[in-house]
């Protein structure tokens, strides 16, 4: 079977991120710095390096910040676009509002929150879709425990775990999208709600779970998680 591979992204770019103010009182969530750079910019980055060539972010608040950082810091072999909200539209109304004014007519684009960080495989997302000939595939990533869990027998305590993982998979915030997936996806709400159930029912959303590192930037922890993670598998 050929692997269709894309070659356009879209971005959520356009989060305010109230529990992380102070930070986001002068930028949106996606451009909060980690190790010196925006977040959103190590997604660029590791999608430039995987065959994308045009990536249009999707910019609501403070869409001039990302708007100006990236015409003075452009990105090597990546074009960046912003595309701007008027009004808040939803995650599936920004991604469908992004694909048609953008222009795009690729059947198949990369899209994703711009606040996370992962090094999921993105052949082995691109193999999944092609493979289960689906009109979505999201990547999953395991469910961790925020608590630490205490195992018993009975009444019996036999042990502690400290934030294990869980037995159950959470959508990741990265998606491939055909063009006919987009095209069902709402002028205003979230995509999750009803076009992603009814694709699953039918057969035709696909998911790839994977165990690569992955996190959302929410908090000043996950700030800190991010942070180290970088420090010590980057170069």
């Amino acid at each position: 079977m050929v692997i269709n591979r894309p070659t356009t992204a879209l971005i959520l770019a356009g989060g305010r991120g109230e529990r992380l103010r102070p930070l986001t009182d002068d930028r949106p969530k996606p451009m909060v710095l980690v190790e010196g750079k925006p977040i959103i910019q190590y997604q660029l980055e590791w999608l430039r390096d995987n065959g994308i060539t045009k990536a249009f972010l999707l910019t609501g608040y403070l869409h001039e910040v990302i708007e100006n950082y990236f015409a003075s810091k452009p990105i090597s072999n990546l074009e960046v676009q912003c595309i701007k909200e008027d009004s808040p539209l939803g995650r599936g109304g920004a991604f469908k509002h992004g694909y048609h004014i953008a222009g795009i007519n690729d059947p198949l684009v990369y899209a994703s929150n711009g606040d996370i960080f992962t090094t999921v495989s993105f052949d082995d997302l691109c193999n999944m879709h092609s493979n289960k000939q689906a009109m979505a595939t999201i990547a999953l990533t395991p469910m961790i425990s925020p608590y630490g869990v205490v195992d018993t027998h009975e009444d019996t305590v036999t042990g502690f775990r400290e934030k294990p993982q869980l037995p159950y998979w959470i959508n990741s915030g990265a998606y491939l999208l055909n063009k006919e997936a987009i095209d069902l996806f709402p002028d205003t709400g979230d995509h999750e709600t009803n076009v992603f159930p009814d694709l699953a029912q039918k057969g035709k959303l696909a998911a790839l779970q994977s165990h690569a590192f992955w996190r959302s930037l929410e908090t000043l922890k996950d700030l800190d998680i991010i942070g180290d993670f970088l420090k010590t598998n980057q170069s």
